[in-house]
C-alpha cells in the first residue's frame, strides 16, 4: 500500500504516531486549564459562560454504498467552538473512536490556539467515525463528499475553512473543495486548506508545524541561557510534525540523540544522523531496525537526559507518573495535550520550562491561515517568504507569551491562555451580545 501523502491510499494508513489518547472527558481536561488562566483573569460570570461553551455542534449521518453494495452509514461531527474572531478554522480526522467531547475539545483547542499567534480565526473541529484501515479509496471519498453536503450548513471561506487532521490529508481537502464548490456553483478553493499546491495550497505548509516548533524551541533555549549549538534534543514521534521537527533543529546545530515512532525508540548520546534516519524511513517506513543506533524500550525516551524534549506523538504521555523522571530542561509540545494537567504541576516544581501546545504547534495553523490569504487574493507566495512570515509570528507569539508568564508570575501554559482568552474575550466585548 502507497504511504505518499499524496495518494489517495495514504488516507487509509493509520497513523498510530498521531492517536487520541481519551481521558475520562477530553473536554474538561482541557478547560480545566482554561479555567487556570480564565481566574487570574477575573472575567465577567457571563463572559465566562460564554467562552466555555461551544458555539455550534453538528451531528450527521453518513449513507454510503460501499464497494460491496451494501449500504453502510456513518457518523460525522462538525463543532466550531468561537467564530468571534473570525471563520472556524480546525482539521477533520477520521477515526473509530471519535467523540463529540473529543472534537469539541479539539475546538476549543484551535480557537485558543489561533488567538495566541493573533491570527483571525475562530476555532473549529471535524470528525467522522471511521475505520480508514478498513475502507477503500473509493470509499473514503463516499464518506468524506456525504460528510462535507451534511455539513454544508456551517462551511464557507467566511464561516468555516476545515484542514487535514488524524487520517485526512491533501487528497481529502481536494474532495471537500470540489464537493462544496459543486454545491455553491463556483470553485472555491478558499473553503479548505491543506490542499494540493496546484489547486492553490500553501508551498511550506506541510514542514509548518515542525517549523513552528524549531522556532519556538530554539527562542526557548536563547530565554534559558542555553546555547542552540548542541543542544541535545529527543523526539517523541517520528511523524510529521516529530521528523520535520528533527530535521530542522539539527540544521539549527542542536544535536538529536532519541526518536521514537510506534515501532521503537533510538538513542545515541553523541547524535543520531537525522538525514539518515529519514532516507531510512521513506525506504522502510518506519524506525525499526535501523542499525546505527541503540534501540531503548520507547517509553525511555521521555527519561532522557537532554536539553529539548518534543513529544510529537500521543495525547497524554506525560503524567503524574512519570513527569518526575523527566529531565528535559524544555519541552515542546509538537503534539496537542501530551501532558496531563496533574504533570504540569511536578514539571512546574522541577523548573522544566513548558513551551505548550497552543504556541508550539500552531505553526500548521499559522501557514493554513496564509493558505486561505493566498487564496481570498490569488497571489501565490514563494517558499522562502511564506517561512519568514511564519518565523515572524511564531517569535512575536512566544515573546508575547513570556511577557505575561512574566508579568504574572506564571507558566508558559496558563501565560498563553491567558493570552489567548483575553483577546477572544476582548472582541466579545467589543461586539457586544446580540439578542
Amino acid at each position: 500500500m502507497s504511504t505518499d501523502p499524496t495518494s489517495a491510499q495514504a488516507v487509509i494508513r493509520m497513523d498510530r504516531d498521531t492517536r487520541f489518547r481519551h481521558v475520562d472527558n477530553p473536554f474538561e481536561e482541557m478547560m480545566s486549564r482554561f479555567d487556570a488562566a480564565a481566574k487570574r483573569l477575573d472575567l465577567d460570570p457571563g463572559l465566562y459562560q460564554v467562552l466555555r461553551n461551544p458555539e455550534k455542534q453538528l451531528a450527521v449521518s453518513i449513507p454510503i454504498t460501499r464497494d460491496s453494495g451494501q449500504i453502510e452509514v456513518f457518523t460525522g461531527y462538525r463543532v466550531i467552538y468561537n467564530s468571534a474572531r473570525g471563520p472556524g478554522k480546525g482539521g477533520i480526522r477520521f477515526r473509530p473512536d471519535v467523540t463529540l467531547d473529543e472534537v469539541t475539545a479539539l475546538a476549543a483547542w484551535m480557537t485558543w490556539k489561533c488567538a495566541v499567534v493573533n491570527i483571525p480565526f475562530g476555532g473549529a473541529k471535524g470528525g467522522v467515525i471511521c475505520d480508514p484501515s478498513q475502507l477503500s479509496a473509493a470509499e473514503l471519498e463516499r464518506i468524506t463528499r456525504r460528510y462535507t453536503s451534511g455539513i454544508m450548513s456551517l462551511l464557507g471561506p467566511d464561516s468555516d475553512v476545515p484542514a487535514p487532521d488524524v487520517n485526512t490529508n491533501e487528497v481529502v481537502m481536494a474532495w471537500i473543495m470540489d464537493t462544496y464548490s459543486m454545491h455553491v456553483r463556483y470553485t472555491a478553493n478558499a473553503v479548505v486548506t491543506g490542499k494540493p499546491v496546484a489547486i492553490g495550497g500553501s508551498l511550506g505548509r506541510r514542514e509548518a508545524t515542525g517549523r513552528g516548533c524549531m522556532i519556538t524551541a530554539r527562542a526557548a533555549l536563547r530565554h534559558l541561557g542555553i546555547p542552540v549549538a548542541g543542544a541535545r534534543v529527543a523526539v517523541q514521534g517520528f511523524g510529521n510534525v516529530g521528523s520535520v521537527s528533527a530535521d530542522l533543529m539539527a540544521k539549527e546545530g542542536m544535536t538529536v540523540v532519541a526518536v521514537s515512532d510506534h515501532t521503537g525508540a533510538l538513542y545515541n548520546p553523541k547524535g543520531l544522523d537525522v538525514a539518515d534516519l529519514l532516507a531510512w524511513t521513506r525506504e522502510h517506513k518506519f524506525l525499526s531496525g535501523y542499525p546505527k543506533a541503540e534501540a531503548i524500550p520507547g517509553e525511555q525516551l521521555l527519561e532522557v537526559d537532554c536539553e529539548v524534549l518534543v513529544p510529537a506523538a500521543l495525547e497524554s504521555v506525560i503524567t503524574s507518573k512519570n513527569a518526575g523522571a523527566v529531565r528535559a530542561r524544555i519541552i515542546c509540545e509538537g503534539a496537542n495535550g501530551p501532558t496531563t494537567a496533574a504533570a504540569d504541576t511536578i514539571l512546574e516544581e522541577k523548573g522544566v520550562f513548558v513551551i505548550p501546545d497552543i504556541l508550539a504547534n500552531a505553526g500548521g495553523v499559522t501557514v493554513s491561515y496564509f493558505e486561505w490569504v493566498q487564496n481570498r487574493g490569488g497571489w501565490f507566495w514563494d517558499e522562502p517568504t511564506v517561512n519568514t512570515r511564519l518565523e515572524q509570528i511564531m517569535a512575536r507569539a512566544f515573546q508575547e507569551v513570556l511577557e505575561v508568564a512574566e508579568r504574572h508570575k506564571v507558566s508558559m501554559r496558563v501565560a498563553s491562555y491567558m493570552l489567548a482568552i483575553e483577546r477572544v474575550a476582548e472582541i466579545h466585548r467589543l461586539r457586544g451580545l446580540y439578542a
